[in-house]
């Protein structure tokens, strides 16, 4: 079995990259500004695959120790014919064959998916859902994306769509959300969200959502009562995940997770009250373990189980 893998993290401001042993232990490291390439994707692809190129050589690789090339990208992706969709943070990416592109240009197994989707695979693998057979993974920051394990597989939907939680919808005549609608969980508990809020709590345009931490940690009650508050619309999403999905582990990622000392104890004390007794007795909500890492590990399970099926 070869023993390495090509993990590629596609965000809006920066591309991370890494070769990740099957261990799951990253090995190497590189990066570069997605801005740098913002006007073309043509140019975008070229500095990825040169990376690519660059980082294997730096550490020795051939090509023949590489099982493939995992990439995770913000947006709609078709993971079966290896399409981009759409891109909503990237000009330009819109059904984009990066797949076949990447395949030609590196001589390697090429292998695409939503970020989300890789995160979800590495926590369940390696990190804090390590082991658990029916588990949500959210990731709070822009906006609220989440990945779905049921009955040990990654479930995908009807058009590899599935886990859309942050827009359940939590009240209809709520904030007006990014997708058009109002109401949604994302509207709520979303960094925008988040940030806007903190500024008319504070009295201070721009404060933000570290200050508002450091604030709380200090005894500030207003700060406590927006993160209180941040808790209890978090709380009521889950309740929906919770009595929808029945799983036995909420894995919760992103900046804001970060603050756990505020949200977690909250949330859980709503999901207790609040949801099914059966369900709200089985489900475990725990940070997640993998931090920043998560994206680039989670190629290697994509990998891994392409080559498995």
């Amino acid at each position: 079995m070869k023993s390495y893998v090509i993990g590629v993290d596609v965000g809006g401001t920066n591309i991370k990259l890494g070769i990740v042993h099957s261990s799951g232990k990253i090995i190497a490291r590189s990066h570069f500004a997605t801005r740098s390439f913002a006007s073309s994707k043509t140019q975008l692809i070229a500095a990825l695959a040169g990376k690519i190129e660059a980082m294997m050589a730096s550490e020795g690789l051939a090509k023949k120790d590489v099982a493939g090339v995992g990439i995770g990208l913000p947006g709609p992706i078709d993971h079966t014919k290896g399409i981009v969709r759409f891109l909503p943070n990237i000009p330009g990416w819109r059904n984009v064959r990066l797949k076949a592109i990447l395949q030609q240009k590196l001589k390697l197994p090429v292998l695409i998916d939503n970020d989300v989707k890789l995160i979800t695979l590495a926590e369940w693998k390696f990190g804090a859902g390590k082991g658990a057979a029916n588990m949500v993974c959210l990731t709070l920051g822009t906006g609220i994306g989440s990945g779905l394990i049921l009955d040990g597989r990654l479930y995908r939907g009807q058009g590899n769509a599935a886990g859309e939680l942050g827009h359940v919808p939590l009240n209809e005549q709520g904030p007006a959300c990014n997708c058009g609608g109002f109401g949604c969980f994302e509207a709520y508990i979303g960094n925008r969200r988040l940030a806007a809020r903190a500024g008319v709590v504070m009295g201070r345009k721009g404060t933000t959502l570290e200050e508002m931490f450091q604030l709380a940690k200090a005894g500030n009650s207003k700060a406590l009562r927006f993160w209180q508050e941040t808790a209890n619309h978090l709380g009521n999403g889950l309740v929906a995940v919770v009595n929808l999905l029945n799983p036995q582990l909420i894995v919760i990622g992103g900046g804001v997770a970060n603050n756990e000392r505020f949200l977690f104890k909250t949330a859980r004390e709503v999901v207790a009250r609040r949801a099914m007794g059966t369900q709200s007795a089985t489900v475990k909500i725990v940070r997640a373990g993998l931090g920043n890492d998560a994206g680039i590990i989670g190629a290697l399970v994509l990998v891994n189980n392409a080559q498995k099926n």
